[in-house]
């Protein structure tokens, strides 16, 4: 590695070593049509009760490789400890490409963290959150086919907001987007949404990508867009997330019905 190389500072993994120590929630995907749950976002909050969002604010291009790593490790670390020991749910975990610095010399903390906490690594997915441009345009292209190729599952998140477009999609495929939930709040009373989910589904659908729903918070949203072919959905209609806890199916499963 070059003197350059940022592997030295993502040593640190520690998540109470950060301006805002922090741990992780969890929120559940749920499946309307098998009944189940999907699997489990693991979202940032301060140790404090801060938010998400000043959490980030925190993060700099000093300390962002470390941030991501000690995001990934602390996730999965929570998920072996308690996740429902026969659950055999997605994890998915955030992180910024732009904290990626070479594929496969990222992931191995990842590794080390799944293999300590005996998670089985296939069960991760990956989301891709893009609140900045990648400043390479292959970057993000090579981080999705290096996961894919070790059989982790890909997301690209947001999708229909900020960068996370059609264009994004046209130069990667991941395994499955969220649409952003701008797209999804009373889409049951708006016909330009509607026309838009329909256009988008029809696009993923030739591209053998999967569309999650996420933000969805009523009875309507969840109707109209499983009636449109949606069957994956995170939101509070289903459950809030929970501070270092896993919601039980048993407490949402009526609301999947």
């Amino acid at each position: 590695m070059s003197a350059k190389s940022p592997c030295a500072g993502c040593r640190n993994t520690d998540p109470k070593s950060f301006a805002i120590p922090f741990t992780m929630a969890f929120q559940p995907i749920i499946d309307v049509s098998a009944g189940d749950i999907w699997g489990y976002e693991a979202l940032v909050r301060g140790m404090g009760g801060q938010s998400a969002a000043e959490v980030l604010a925190e993060v700099t291009d000093q300390n962002r490789y470390a941030f991501d790593q000690a995001c990934r490790v602390t996730a999965i670390e929570l998920a072996g400890k308690h996740m429902p020991s026969a659950s055999t749910a997605i994890l998915s975990v955030n992180f910024l490409p732009n904290a990626v610095y070479e594929p496969r010399a990222c992931i191995r903390a990842t590794l080390e963290a799944a293999a300590r906490s005996d998670f089985a690594p296939h069960r991760l997915m990956f989301e891709f959150t893009e609140n900045e441009a990648i400043l390479e345009s292959g970057h993000i292209a090579r981080i999705v086919e290096t996961y894919r190729a070790m059989g982790f599952t890909t997301a690209l998140d947001d999708f229909g907001a900020g960068y996370a477009g059609l264009t994004r999609l046209a130069l990667l495929q991941t395994d499955l987007i969220k649409l952003d939930m701008e797209l999804v709040h009373d889409i049951d009373k708006s016909l330009p949404k509607r026309a838009i989910v329909s256009g988008v589904l029809a696009i993923c659908k030739a591209l053998d990508i999967t569309v999650l729903a996420e933000g969805a918070e009523t009875e309507a949203e969840v109707r109209t867009l499983h009636e449109a072919g949606v069957d994956l959905f995170q939101g509070y209609y289903f459950a809030r997330p929970k501070l270092e806890a896993f919601e039980d199916w048993g407490v949402v499963a009526a609301r999947a019905a």
